[in-house]
């Protein structure tokens, strides 16, 4: 309700007339102070506000709804109009009009086309007024129903928006994809195609291991991009990852054989890694080994490759620790600030090592778990991609 109430307050603040409205009412009733107000079961804010009595109240103020009169139009859904509060058959035992020192007032709800009461258009003065034998009541109505059309507008224009953004975001997403069909994919099948055309040409006896080294490579990098593809879906439409959490008695070994597995694809690149865990840790093996060696993958390829990379994992402050530091010149500012999107890669020439996946992956496991991924880098410590994640008990809400 709270957001709620603070989007509304916006929504007024953009319709250009309310001002010159309350300005209107002012001048014509002679009542010093007018607002246009939200008003709930629960609340009454001021969304604008003519101020020429020093009645205090700002946008964004609030009055105790049960206190006000707009709590009994909010009800009856009609207006209020009192010329002289102290000598009025109906208001002058009233409480409202002692409490906030008033002797004339008016009242007018603002209905939206659903029938819900958005809110009033109120105006008061602590001296009487004559309200009842004029055309002001009718020009109050009106403006409150002109407010009230503004608002749907102003609805239709926010959904319209959405719309068009939601639209320009599915455009992009289908662009992205065309692109990993038409370039990133196309790439290694043709490797694959040219290897099977050089497998037929072969005279007999000849050595086919090299090509058949480069058609596999070739296999699973394929078979990587499409599974970061997959993991892209159904993270981003399809509602988050799904875990399967269990106690894993031996994470450490898990892991180990992921830096294994990274350094033999980097044969020449040196990896320090320090793996300990005490004890049993809940998570999803696979997901955590996966978020290691996309973080491990990044800090080979855009390491300096005279540098060494270190992992370092295990049990910290009640919870669990994994850290991938690698050497280098330190990310781009700008590129920090989307480094965890999708389609971003850590330099701006991008390369062909990948998608660009790999990070927005590793974010979407580490959330998963209950967790969260931080990178800092600098030119003393390098780039240090952080995971911390409660470990030791299944996380909430997966």
């Amino acid at each position: 309700m709270a957001d709620s109430i603070v989007a509304d307050i916006e929504t007024v603040g953009r319709l250009r007339a309310v001002p010159a409205i309350l300005e209107i009412v002012s001048t014509t009733t002679g009542l010093r102070f007018a607002a246009v107000a939200r008003v709930t079961g629960e609340r009454w804010v001021a969304c604008a506000v003519l101020d020429k009595l020093g009645f205090g109240l700002k946008v964004g103020g609030e009055l105790e709804v049960t206190t006000t009169l707009c709590h009994e139009i909010r009800g009856a859904k009609a207006p209020i109009v009192i010329d002289h509060a102290s000598q009025d058959q109906i208001y002058c035992g009233h409480p409202t009009p002692r409490q906030y020192g008033f002797e004339s007032y008016l009242s007018v709800p603002i209905i939206r086309r659903n029938g819900e009461v958005f809110g009033t258009i109120c105006a008061l003065d602590p001296r009487p007024a004559r309200l009842r034998d004029s055309k002001i009541l009718e020009m109050v109505q009106l403006y409150a129903e002109l407010i009230s059309a503004q608002l749907e507008l102003e609805d239709q224009s926010s959904a319209s928006r959405l719309a068009l953004h939601d639209a320009l975001e599915t455009g992009s997403l289908r662009e992205q994809f065309i692109g990993v069909l038409g370039h990133d994919l196309r790439n290694p099948l043709f490797s694959v195609i040219s290897g099977l055309r050089l497998l037929g040409r072969l005279p007999p006896g000849q050595d086919a291991q090299p090509i058949l080294r480069q058609m596999e490579q070739s296999c699973t990098r394929m078979s990587r991009l499409i599974e970061d593809i997959l993991d892209f879906a159904r993270g981003r439409l399809g509602g988050g990852f799904q875990l399967a959490l269990r106690p894993v008695a031996d994470l450490g070994a898990e892991l180990g054989r992921v830096v294994a597995e990274l350094a033999a694809s980097f044969p020449e690149r040196r990896i320090e890694s320090d793996i300990r865990f005490g004890g049993s840790v809940a998570c999803d093996p696979d997901r955590i080994g996966q978020l290691l060696s996309n973080l491990l993958a990044n800090a080979l390829t855009h390491g300096r490759p005279d540098g060494p990379v270190q992992v370092r994992a295990g049990m910290a402050d009640g919870g669990c620790v994994l850290e991938v530091t690698n050497q280098g010149p330190p990310i781009d500012p700008e590129i920090m600030a989307r480094m965890f999107q999708p389609y971003t890669r850590a330099t701006r020439g991008g390369g062909s090592a990948g998608l660009g996946l790999g990070l927005y992956i590793a974010d979407e496991i580490a959330k998963a778990h209950g967790g969260t991924l931080s990178v800092r880098s600098t030119e003393a410590t390098g780039t240090v991609f952080t995971f911390t994640w409660p470990g030791g008990t299944s996380p909430s809400g997966v």
